[in-house]
């Protein structure tokens, strides 16, 4: 008898398994779906629509669906919501550089500028080398007309890369408007040899003149 209790016990258990594997697999099968579908809409340009196929699918513990919503949802126009997406995929990695470079779209739309500053800053301690993270915080700083704080995120990029063609063109700027005419003339020059007949360095160099 207990021979076959057990075995009933194992049948059971099997089933129950067996069934929850079908469960999942269907999930996935719809998780997949919308994914593939939502990408569709983004390219024809439908991004609510985008959102609602991840939304119908949604669980608050699956970060790659924050992160996707917390894209279209920025892309919609709707900072509020794709800030809170992007959040929450934040709580479930705290280290996601992906995550945080989101984040930064709907607050930059904002125009919150401060948080900005504040996220970059965190992916920096993180990762002090990180050229895009210094780059982006250059411009913040470049677009507040604080050149010289601009100017020593850029010449961080170019430690790393020094003939970048970004950083080049925006450390020129930002040395021209610092007074610093000879360092923004060979940068200006640095940024021909790397885009001849560049029209922002040809004009930088002509008011140097």
């Amino acid at each position: 008898m207990v021979f076959l209790k057990f075995k009933t016990f194992g049948a059971i258990l099997g089933f129950a398994i067996l069934t929850n594997s079908v469960v999942i697999a269907q999930d996935d099968a719809k998780i997949f779906e919308a994914f593939k579908n939502s990408y569709a809409m983004e390219k024809s340009g439908d991004y609510k629509k985008a959102g609602d196929l991840i939304k119908a699918v949604y669980k608050a513990d699956f970060y790659e669906m924050n992160v996707r919503l917390g894209w279209v949802q920025y892309n919609a126009g709707l900072f509020d919501e794709s800030a809170a997406y992007y959040q929450s995929a934040l709580k479930l990695k705290p280290y996601s550089e992906e995550a945080k470079f989101g984040l930064i779209y709907p607050k930059a739309a904002q125009g919150k500028w401060e948080e900005v500053i504040n996220i970059y800053n965190k992916i920096l301690e993180v990762n002090p080398k990180s050229t895009t993270a210094n780059y982006r915080l250059g411009l913040v700083y470049y677009g507040q007309n604080n050149y010289e704080k601009a100017l020593s995120y850029f010449e961080k990029v170019l430690d790393l890369y020094p003939f970048d063609y970004d950083s080049l063109l925006m450390a020129a700027w930002s040395d021209y408007f610092l007074g610093k005419k000879r360092e923004a003339e060979v940068l200006f020059k640095k940024v021909l040899l790397y885009n001849p007949g560049d029209a922002s360095a040809t004009d930088g160099l002509g008011l140097l003149k």
